[in-house]
């Protein structure tokens, strides 16, 4: 039996409903792979910084002018098309930090296809943001995107 106070209780009930923040580079890229697209909602955007969030920024405003989209739905993925039970997996994540960035390797399968992503992180204010993804596959990097 716990004969703390309530006193204890309430001071440390912050502790026990804060929702988690992405403390490690890890925990800032897996939402990508647990929901495919997640980087195109706008809700989304502090999750990123330049040069990335500059991309998607220029696509968020040729999309709400009407001139249409200039990212693909899964470039997480490497555009590839994909089963989600494939991905889940097969989807392995490393980590590599040095003070204030990191790099994240993503590789997995895609309908037979393997894959590897690697994501480049910068720690802003405590939190792990995504500067930048490319694909070693297909050697290609999200930052030169030009949406114009």
């Amino acid at each position: 039996m716990w004969y703390g106070t309530p006193a204890v209780v309430f001071a440390c009930l912050p502790l026990w409903v804060t929702p988690a923040l992405a403390g490690t580079p890890l925990e800032a890229v897996r939402p990508f792979y647990d929901h495919v697209g997640l980087e195109l909602d706008p809700a989304e955007r502090g999750r990123f910084v330049d040069p990335a969030k500059a991309v998607l920024d220029a696509r968020h405003q040729l999309v709400k002018s009407g001139q249409g989209d200039c990212l693909d739905t899964n470039m997480p993925l490497d555009s590839a098309a994909y089963d989600k039970a494939e991905l889940d997996k097969s989807l392995k994540l490393n980590e590599a930090e040095s003070g204030e960035s990191a790099i994240v390797v993503a590789t997995f399968m895609a309908l037979g296809e393997p894959h590897r992503m690697q994501w480049k992180l910068k720690k802003v204010d405590g939190e792990w943001k995504i500067a930048d993804f490319l694909s070693v596959t297909n050697e290609w990097a999200f930052s030169l995107y030009q949406c114009e």
